[in-house]
């Protein structure tokens, strides 16, 4: 008897997204952007410039997991402005990020007039002890990395984030290019995909029309990034499994969706909307756009 489809757990998810930075160039995307954009961006925030090398900037981190590249946006504020004490919050709910995130921090001994404070919550439930405590913390620097698939209201909890930024403050957000395969697969092929993936189907322009309702200046970043998914490909592999529990958010997906499904799921990945064929491998576009929010 074939098992039912289901969705991933909170564990099962941290495996699958692995097996997806270890075949994609997200991270090498992101460092890019730190490296070619991050200075000027963080040196745009006024306050620092002026402030004392005693005085406390505040940064907000909402979860996906990339606790790297946070540390990494860290050293870059460092940089740009010697001597300032950073207190960096994390908004997680996952038990496991926070734990792997508390790791790299004890490993990282030069990270000096840093603190750290880990929020075990989702951002609405972060958002709600905010309220109810009626203490409204203002932060100069704010990013959500790949985290908004998953947030139920977009709209308010940008406006709520927002609303977070001291004055010059920078808000970043990290979101599928509407060049990337996710948003021709969701597009034109979302009937190939399982009803067990809950997340919300949204890529750039969708934070953007947000944002013009709000009325708040951005700027858009356009950066190129690939996936390596062949291996979804290749029958019984361990990795291309893990790489479509991802993609589809369910767990064994391979073994427990209709061959129907997971043919039409298959030939759709290969459209060349989707994915390019470069030395015989397929690559999936994992575009991304980095939207820079003025406060």
């Amino acid at each position: 008897m074939i098992p039912s489809m289901r969705s991933l757990t909170a564990e099962e998810y941290v495996e699958a997204f692995k097996s997806f930075l270890e075949h994609s160039t997200e991270h090498q995307c992101m460092d890019e952007f730190n490296r070619e954009q991050m200075p000027t961006i963080v040196a745009g925030i006024t306050r620092l410039c002026h402030m004392s090398h005693k005085a406390e900037h505040a940064s907000l981190l909402l979860g996906d997991f990339l606790a790297g590249v946070d540390l990494k946006m860290i050293r870059i504020l460092q940089a740009v402005h010697p001597g300032v004490f950073i207190d960096n919050e994390i908004v997680e709910p996952n038990p496991q990020h926070v734990e792997a995130y508390k790791e790299l921090v004890n490993q990282a001994p030069d990270l000096q007039n840093v603190s750290f404070i880990w929020h075990q919550l989702t951002s609405l439930e972060y958002e709600q002890q905010v309220k109810e405590r009626g203490t409204h913390k203002k932060f100069d620097f704010i990013h959500m990395i790949q985290m908004l698939y998953r947030v139920e209201d977009i709209p308010s909890t940008i406006k709520f984030f927002h609303s977070c930024l001291d004055h010059h403050g920078k808000l970043l957000i990290i979101i599928l290019s509407d060049s990337s395969g996710w948003a021709s697969l969701w597009k034109k092929h979302r009937d190939c995909l399982p009803a067990t993936d809950s997340g919300h189907y949204i890529t750039c322009s969708g934070i953007t029309e947000v944002l013009q309702s709000l009325g708040v200046q951005h700027r858009v970043y356009e950066l190129p990034s690939g996936w390596d998914i062949t291996e979804c490909f290749a029958e019984g592999d361990a990795v291309g499994g893990r790489m479509m529990d991802f993609l589809t958010g369910t767990k064994n997906f391979l073994g427990t969706a209709p061959p129907a499904l997971r043919r039409r799921l298959q030939a759709a990945l290969r459209q060349p909307e989707c994915s390019s064929t470069r030395d015989g491998r397929v690559i999936f576009s994992n575009n991304l756009s980095m939207i820079v929010v003025e406060s």
